[in-house]
């Protein structure tokens, strides 16, 4: 029976087609317009440029050029490419332009449908950025779509891991740039710790188009890009709390051991204040005012590393450090550490060598990042289960774009086994039969180690022939996955998100022609050749016809729909037929969540034996209602994050933009002075009460200050003796007498070494304590949730305690620039001096599936070219891939050989 809302999709269609309906009129004007720019030359094409460029000048929008520009673009990729977009991609183009996120099945060539809304809002010449997951599509893509922007008079650069600031300058300052997200973010956070505008390398976030969007504004999502750089020696800070821990009571403090948490109860709190204000580490009254969070943190660390730690069950000591075992796997992680001073605290535990911790210089979620963008598009195979989170969280409306062949891919039920072991039998005895029939089967998995080991099972079966990906070799897994359609063919992957390279039925002919013949001269020996691969591919691609198609072989299903779908979607392209099909056991983790004890109770009931599976439409409905939990629980905790990095955005923001500001200004005098001026009413008016007698002022306190923070040395005792004078006199003359200070030192220095000294001093007083702000807010961050023990909001607190963190900070902003601008002294050649410095830094991002750092410029995490490692000096190696051969020769994998820690 058809519910009334399937009858009216029927008749009127759903919202989705509709949109796609409305982009109808566009495209038949664009066709309209092929016979006429066919008939151009290539220079009158490329004149076409310069023709839009005068027609926005002269007041026309980008909207009002999107049919022609469409048009030149569409024409200039038939010359250059060969290729002509489809009407269906010139409306994922349009969707693209207008803000929105295009979801193009796998195959729909969604780099070529970039071109066109690039080439019309580069015309703008604003600069458009395009974005890849990683270094080789943004390269592989540049080169390739450049050959159509350059065709049209555009310039196009790109960003990858390694350039100097003058290379990456001049990459934002084409009209295109292809760039990861992980540069993008970095850039823009080193950036805003520059020194002069002219070092900055972007300008600014017009228009991004982000390739395979899901993957980067949802999965990446959730960890902020940090910048870090080591912090000052602070053991002694740890040695002095750590000592107050062996003091306390068990009734001083509350251990959960499930969650992982302790805290202090009210007795152990007490306590706790009176050791440290003997230790003069405690600031105001009690050990929660906003001033002691730091504190907080550190206490806090210290008794989870004597009450949650246990030696040789979660760490070892060895070699005078702390290495940390894996509560799974029971190996030992050298070179992992414990985060947020953790690490720190279970080496004073421990009496050994406390290494130095790592300050957060800066950080940046890719949310906040793409959120800056004026205009934001994104493209992908798979978008519409996030359509949600795309909405609240970006503005981005996802549209389905119609394929341009029919799809049609078989779609099986899922196969559910009782046991892991059962279902791999049957996988494998179905990988045999495709293989026997010579059809090309793609199988997924959820994990490299899965992936591993179904690798071990292949060959411990007989099977020579397959290949293995595993994220890590974008180059070489590119190739292996353009000839993942050769019949017979057996790959397996673990993630098919962002490879960036279709499967051809057959094999990918570009790719084979470029691996076989390389740098080959043109010629008749070429021709010849490139025309035998022809006909070989053709060959092969019809015998995989005949066979099928791709043949997608999932082992397990993802907590999330999306990956599912990414998955399924690599078969079936531009028409072809294909098949996909779930292996499930009640052992899956997915199942396991879900209730399979029941289901395996009900099974055994029912007389399931050993390897049958149960195969029902239902089980595929309980399946997808069981991913949909999982995904609104993940956006919610996504959700939830944002709240709190919301708080700090607009915070940074403040400061960026101040930063901006001060670098553009030629003179911050006024600034400075305001600053002076401030700090003089700080002063008074807290050592001199409202509408007190002289006898009531703190005058010691008062010529205490004027000593420390305006280097002034004044008879502010005499003062106060004098009769009828008031807090109004004191403020004038300590405002007189700072005023003339300053005025003294800058006709000493001259003006241009007097703004120049201002305008650094500033900055480096807002990176200065910029940090420690984000250092104290991480630390507020991972306390603030016990507020909720009190029936206290958390966020509201943390809104609240942030911003009187951010109050304070602009007072030590004033104190601090004002009392070294009183007691600067240098000498005339300081006006040649170098710039002042970027601290040392790392580049940070963990990738929440792997919980690796894709991201690190650490010295102990440099990638080191094969031929510049020595085999005889581990150190000369650099950081080396766990699943990579061992640099030292022994043929074996790095995680087996040298990666091995051995007790």
């Amino acid at each position: 029976m058809v519910s009334l809302g399937g009858l009216a999709r029927k008749i009127f269609g759903s919202s989705n087609d509709r949109r796609v309906r409305g982009y109808k009129a566009r495209v038949d004007a664009i066709n309209a317009l092929e016979p006429e720019m066919k008939a151009l030359s290539d220079e009158a094409l490329a004149g076409k440029t310069v023709e839009f460029r005068q027609q926005l000048a002269d007041g026309k929008t980008l909207d009002d050029l999107l049919v022609p520009a469409f048009a030149v673009a569409r024409e200039a990729a038939r010359r250059t490419l060969g290729l002509r977009p489809f009407d269906v991609q010139l409306i994922g183009g349009m969707i693209l332009h207008e803000r929105a996120i295009a979801e193009m099945k796998t195959g729909e060539g969604k780099t070529l449908v970039a071109t066109l809304p690039v080439y019309l809002n580069a015309l703008a010449g604003k600069g458009v950025h395009v974005v890849t997951v990683n270094d080789y599509l943004a390269s592989r893509d540049s080169a390739t779509m450049n050959r159509i922007y350059a065709f049209l008079g555009l310039k196009t650069g790109v960003i990858v891991h390694g350039l100097s600031d003058d290379q990456r300058r001049d990459a934002y300052a084409c009209d295109i740039t292809y760039a990861t997200n992980n540069e993008l973010g970095f850039d823009y956070l080193r950036d805003n710790m520059k020194y002069e505008r002219a070092q900055m390398v972007q300008r600014g976030h017009f228009f991004a188009i982000v390739d395979e969007v899901d993957s980067i504004l949802v999965d990446e999502a959730r960890t902020p890009l940090i910048i870090s750089g080591p912090l000052d020696d602070r053991s002694d800070l740890y040695n002095t709390i750590n000592a107050f821990i062996p003091m306390l009571e068990p009734e001083d403090y509350e251990i959960d051991e499930k969650q992982r948490s302790a805290n202090f109860s009210e007795v152990g709190t007490e306590k706790l204040e009176n050791l440290l204000r003997d230790a003069n580490l405690l600031k105001g009254e009690t050990l929660y005012d906003v001033e002691n969070v730091a504190i907080v943190h550190h206490v806090n660390n210290a008794l989870k590393a004597h009450r949650l730690f246990t030696r040789d069950k979660d760490y070892i000591v060895r070699n005078d450090e702390i290495v940390i075992i894996d509560e799974f796997t029971g190996r030992m992680m050298p070179g992992r550490r414990y985060s947020e001073g953790q690490h720190q605290a279970l080496e004073a535990k421990e009496g050994v060598s406390i290494q130095p911790e790592n300050q957060t210089l800066a950080s940046v979620t890719f949310q906040n990042y793409f959120r800056m963008y004026k205009k934001l598009g994104g493209m992908t195979g798979t978008a519409s289960t996030e359509a949600e989170e795309f909405g609240n969280i970006y503005g981005l409306e996802v549209l389905e774009v119609p394929t341009n062949l029919p799809i049609i891919r078989l779609d099986e039920d899922d196969e559910v086994y009782r046991t892991a072991e059962e279902k791999y039998k049957a996988i494998i005895a179905e990988i045999k039969e495709a293989q026997d029939r010579q059809q090309p089967v793609l199988v997924g998995t959820t994990s490299i180690e899965k992936s591993e080991l179904l690798a071990e099972m292949l060959k411990t079966a007989g099977f020579k022939n397959f290949q293995v990906l595993n994220a890590r070799y974008h180059e070489q897994e590119a190739f292996i996955v353009s000839q993942a359609g050769v019949p017979g063919a057996v790959t397996i992957a673990t993630n098919m998100a962002g490879r960036g390279t279709d499967i051809q039925l057959g094999g990918n002919l570009e790719m084979r022609i470029a691996a076989e013949l390389g740098e080959m001269e043109h010629g008749t020996e070429r021709d010849e050749k490139e025309a035998a691969i022809k006909v070989e591919v053709q060959r092969l691609k019809d015998i995989a016809l005949a066979a099928g198609g791709l043949y997608v072989l999932a082992t397990e299903r993802h907590e999330s729909r999306r990956i599912d779908n990414q998955l399924r979607g690599r078969s079936g392209r531009q028409g072809d037929p294909g098949r996909s099909k779930f292996f499930l056991s009640l052992q899956d983790d997915l199942m396991r969540i879900f209730g399979s004890n029941r289901m395996d109770s009900m099974l055994t009931k029912l007389g399931l034996k050993e390897g049958e599976a149960i195969v029902h439409p239902w089980i595929n409905k309980a399946l997808e209602r069981a991913q949909k939990k999982v995904e609104a629980r993940n956006f919610d905790t996504r959700k939830n994050l944002l709240k709190y990095d919301d708080v700090l955005n607009d915070q940074r923001k403040v400061i960026f933009e101040q930063r901006i500001e001060l670098m553009d200004a030629t003179d911050v005098t006024e600034t400075v002075t305001d600053m002076r001026h401030d700090v003089i009413d700080d002063i008074v008016n807290k050592r001199i009460p409202e509408k007190a007698y002289a006898e009531q002022w703190d005058v010691d306190g008062l010529t205490n200050d004027v000593r420390t923070q305006l280097n002034l040395d004044l008879p502010v005792a005499d003062w106060a003796r004098e009769e009828g004078i008031d807090e109004n006199d004191i403020r004038e003359r300590l405002t007189a007498a700072a005023d003339a200070a300053a005025a003294d030192r800058a006709a000493r220095f001259g003006q241009d070494i007097m703004q120049y000294v201002e305008r650094s001093v500033v900055l480096q007083t807002i990176d200065h304590l910029w940090r420690e702000h984000i250092v104290n807010l991480d630390h507020l961050r991972s306390v603030v949730g016990f507020r909720g023990y009190a029936q206290r909001d958390p966020l509201q607190e943390y809104k609240s305690e942030a911003f009187e963190l951010f109050q304070a900070l602009l007072g030590n902003l004033r104190q601090g620039v004002t009392a070294q601008l009183m007691r600067v002294e240098l000498v005339r050649e300081a006006a040649d001096a170098p710039q002042p410095q970027l601290p040392e830094m790392e580049g940070h991002h963990i990738d929440p599936l792997t919980g690796e750092d894709d991201f690190n410029e650490g010295e102990s995490q440099l990638l080191v070219a094969p031929e510049n490692r020595d085999p005889q000096n581990p150190l000369s190696w650099g950081k080396v891939s766990r699943n990579e051969l061992c640099p030292c020769g022994s043929g074996k994998k790095y995680k087996h050989c040298h990666g091995a820690f051995e007790a």
